[in-house]
């Protein structure tokens, strides 16, 4: 697992994981303030809103891709 800064190219979706640096936690972004140069994110179930240059970006090769990904319990299936 690898941690980038945001750039001004780059994208942030809401939904993704990122990780907020002065606390070291893994959070959730709901929006992302480009313009304002922001983003609004959920941490410890709490809506928190900084600044863009205090989140990294969270990125997965394929082999820990693969690790972490989830499946449904197929127990409905029966």
């Amino acid at each position: 697992m690898k941690f980038h800064e945001i750039k001004d190219t780059d994208k942030v979706y809401p939904g993704e994981y990122l990780l907020y640096t002065p606390t070291k936690q893994i959070v959730m972004c709901g929006a992302f303030l480009k313009d304002e140069n922001k983003i609004k994110v959920l941490a410890n179930g709490k809506v928190m809103v900084d600044d863009i240059d205090k989140f990294n970006k969270i990125v997965l090769n394929s082999k820990e891709r693969k690790k972490r990904r989830s499946y449904k319990c197929k127990g409905c299936s029966r």
